[in-house]
């Protein structure tokens, strides 16, 4: 604890603009190597749910305005803004399960790799993020496209309430049936809530006792049939299959080319109870016309959560630079992919990709009901630029922007949690239907008249 925090009566942290540390700690707050020089005037290191409306208090008296963090994720660096305060949730770890009622109390810097064993002990599951140091906190808030999402649904489906920090510094409890319009806004908003959530109460779901992966690689000239195929095929898989394309630059066990070729890979998931009822949920991939040209394939093979995780993390390593940007379209899957295909082929650097998720959000309207999260098109791209080295920074940045740039005029919105905000004023409003836009910004101006907490970049 530092005087400035004795004086505020935060427990935790309080650090402020040009003293000792401030710089490591202001890098630290940002999983992505890539920093945005956004520098805020105070960072809280809240040391429990108390000190946030503490700090919130301390803010408006000093005029500072509020942002948030619970696990650093943010690609484009939204917890970054001039002239704040930010709020670091990410010491928030408590949790605790109910197994009869199957629903848990999460806080919200409790990670995905540590949830899946808590929850297992119980035989339960919740779909969180495919990389296992995300947090809770900005996942849920903007959604959460997770683990097993055509049987569950986004991950903010799951959220049974929340308890919940105003801009006045006053703690609420929202559900369906209290403060139902912030509770509403908290499943989806995103980086834009205007409010702090401290704690989170969420459906538990059973643990699938086989998690069981078909995938094949194939050639790049292959994406627009490949992609076509999956697409056919996707009604005739189970909810509980989690399909998927990528395109990127192939691994050194597919190809030992230099430069290596891109590729195509689909990839499906099954979350099943049992190991037969895994193989028979993925017997339509088995079926694959493209077969004898895979350049890779694995077909029923058995995996955990664990290993995906380790899988995650190879895909997206720590202390990497990244831009991302997302899209929802109308567009057909072949079209769409063979335009990324050609981007990535073009890539600046090896370690670029693109995903494009089926159904990302399930397409059972049941599962996006009561919140402002909402599916914005038929199909789902996004585009990722990874690379280590910052005198690559201009090529890489350039490079999605361009990639975007051919996309857009077949999109239809995008993903609030990992759009790149900063790329235009439009981006935060396509991120939901017009309606709820509308809805949103009335409710910010009922619940934070006063502008505490910033709307979405680049405001």
């Amino acid at each position: 604890m530092s005087g400035h925090a004795q004086a505020s009566h935060i427990e935790g942290t309080l650090v402020e603009r040009g003293d000792a540390g401030y710089e490591s700690l202001w890098a630290s707050m940002l999983w992505n190597g890539l920093k945005p020089a956004r520098f805020p005037d105070v960072i809280v290191l809240a040391a429990s749910e108390r000190d946030v409306p503490e700090a919130v208090r301390l803010a408006r008296s000093r005029s500072l305005r509020v942002s948030v963090r619970a696990g650093g994720h943010s690609w484009c660096g939204s917890p970054l803004r001039e002239g704040a305060m930010l709020i670091d949730l990410s010491r928030l770890r408590g949790r605790t399960v109910d197994p009869d009622a199957r629903t848990a109390e999460v806080q919200p810097g409790v990670t995905g790799r540590a949830l899946v064993p808590e929850l297992a002990r119980y035989g339960l599951a919740f779909p969180l993020g495919h990389c296992p140091s995300v947090a809770l906190g900005g996942y849920l808030l903007g959604g959460g496209l997770g683990w097993n999402p055509r049987a569950r649904g986004p991950a903010c489906a799951g959220v049974l309430g929340i308890e919940a920090v105003t801009a006045d510094g006053e703690v609420v409890s929202c559900d369906a049936e209290e403060n139902p319009d912030l509770f509403w806004a908290a499943r989806g908003a995103g980086p834009g809530f205007f409010a702090v959530v401290t704690r989170f109460r969420l459906r538990l779901y059973p643990l699938p006792s086989a998690i069981t992966t078909t995938a094949y690689t194939f050639p790049r000239a292959d994406v627009e049939p490949v992609a076509r195929w999956i697409a056919d095929i996707e009604g005739e898989l189970p909810a509980s299959v989690e399909p998927g394309l990528t395109l990127a630059t192939a691994g050194p066990a597919t190809s030992t080319a230099s430069p290596r070729p891109t590729v195509v890979s689909v990839t499906a998931t099954a979350f099943a109870d049992s190991r037969q009822e895994a193989v028979r949920s993925l017997a339509p991939l088995r079926a694959c016309p493209f077969a004898e040209r895979a350049l890779a394939r694995k077909e029923d093979e058995p995996t955990s959560f664990e290993a995906m995780y380790d899988a995650s993390d190879a895909v997206w390593p720590a202390g990497h630079r990244y831009a991302v940007d997302t899209l929802w379209s109308n567009e057909d899957l072949g079209t769409l992919l063979a335009l990324c295909g050609d981007a990535v082929a073009m890539a600046p650097s090896e370690k670029s990709l693109v995903l494009a998720p089926l159904a990302p959000a399930s397409r059972n309207p049941a599962h996006v009901r009561n919140m402002v999260f909402s599916v914005l098109g038929e199909n789902y791209v996004v585009p990722y630029a990874v690379w280590d080295d910052p005198d690559q920074d201009g090529a890489n940045l350039r490079w999605l922007r361009r990639t975007m740039d051919t996309l857009e005029p077949l999109g239809t919105g995008h993903y609030i949690a990992e759009a790149d905000l900063t790329a235009g004023l439009s981006r935060a409003e396509r991120s939901f239907t017009p309606a709820d836009w509308e809805r949103l910004e009335a409710l910010r101006a009922r619940y934070d008249p006063e502008g505490v907490f910033p709307s979405y970049l680049p405001r």
